[in-house]
């Protein structure tokens, strides 16, 4: 049965492994804050006390991540290997987070945390299951109306060296990692595999060596086979964040469609999903801004030194230097967009695609 083949392989394989002590900054989770992504794609804020996340298929480190962004939200993790899910329980432990639920068991299960949930992320998932849309259809039902879902499977192209690689390997009948690794250590200077390795950040380490090459299902799409997942759903197309995006979701698919056609898609496919969200909030007199939950203390104390985040959204961000940070300060606070100078509105719009910024609307 595959279901048992994938957690096995994660059994033996907690992906991925990074050290325990290895921490992340607030301010790089900005684009897991519920709050955050809930005004971006609903022009509101999710009920208070009741923001929910569930990350189907979490790994042995998205929980922190998670857990970091949202202090105020109840957040559920959800992986098949129980190996997986005591290395995560353990990384939040050790950095002090107890908002995280964890739970072993299939997604397709429906009695398996049922939800509902306002944010699911299903990061590197459903490419790895024998019925993608089944698992597709058991992330949507699990979702309030207005809710998110985020999604990361492989690209055909972005892929295609990969798994030229990986069924090579099988081939040869290799089904361990000491077996992979000696075929790697034969591997000459120049050689098309070792190039490939050399490239890979996921090859530095066994953990990902096995999800590269012995990983026993795999499937990659191009972005019409992923669109026609989607399209058997109610779901729709809110924002693409893998690098190099384009902000529009319909230009952006037309851009990916054209990169298929040459075969030259570089990377794998990252999109926002809604269930019937009321977009975003026009941006008037009325908006109201707000600062990003996860930047509060960026900004708590402006220094000399420039913040680099990381970028999350397939976009480069603004480098928060001094000048940018007290500009951001401002907005600890609810702020009215009609307070706001001309100079000022022009500041706030990079800072309301990079999502540092935040627009609601305001209350009758």
């Amino acid at each position: 049965m595959l279901y048992n083949k994938v957690r096995d392989h994660y059994e033996h394989h907690p992906y991925p492994r990074y050290p325990l002590l290895s921490s992340v900054r607030r301010c790089d989770t900005y684009a897991l804050n519920l709050q955050a992504l809930w005004a971006r794609f609903n022009g509101e804020f999710p009920e208070t006390g009741n923001e929910r996340i569930l990350i189907a298929g979490s790994g042995s480190f998205a929980p922190y991540p998670f857990g970091l962004a949202n202090p105020q939200a109840q957040v559920t993790a959800l992986d098949l290997s129980c190996a997986n899910l005591k290395r995560a329980r353990l990384h939040c432990l050790l950095h002090g987070l107890s908002n995280v639920r964890f739970v072993g068991g299939d997604l397709l299960d429906s009695a398996m945390v049922p939800g509902p949930f306002h944010l699911i992320d299903s990061f590197g998932v459903l490419h790895h299951l024998g019925n993608p849309l089944a698992g597709l259809l058991a992330l949507e039902r699990r979702l309030v109306p207005g809710g998110i879902l985020r999604l990361m499977i492989y690209g055909r192209y972005a892929r295609r060296e990969a798994e030229s690689v990986r069924h090579a390997i099988k081939l040869l009948g290799i089904t361990e990692l000491k077996g992979l690794k000696k075929l790697i250590a034969k591997a000459k200077q120049g050689s098309r595999l070792r190039d490939f390795l050399e490239a890979s950040w996921e090859a530095r380490s066994d953990s990902g060596l096995a999800d590269l090459f012995l990983h026993p299902s795999v499937r990659t799409y191009r972005i019409d086979e992923f669109l026609e997942l989607v399209d058997k759903t109610r779901l729709q197309p809110l924002l693409f964040a893998h690098s190099g995006a384009l902000a529009d979701p319909a230009v952006e698919i037309e851009r990916l469609r054209d990169l298929d056609r040459r075969r030259e898609t570089p990377t794998n496919i990252i999109c926002y999903l809604g269930l019937d969200t009321a977009g975003p909030v026009p941006f008037d007199g009325r908006t109201l801004l707000r600062l990003n939950p996860s930047l509060l203390r960026t900004v708590a104390f402006p220094c000399f030194r420039p913040v680099r985040v990381a970028g999350r959204l397939g976009i480069d961000n603004p480098i928060l230097d001094r000048a940018e940070r007290l500009f951001l300060r401002r907005f600890r606070a609810p702020k009215a967009a009609e307070t706001l100078s001309v100079e000022e509105t022009q500041r706030v719009q990079p800072c309301l695609d990079a999502l540092f910024l935040l627009a609601y609307k305001q209350n009758p």
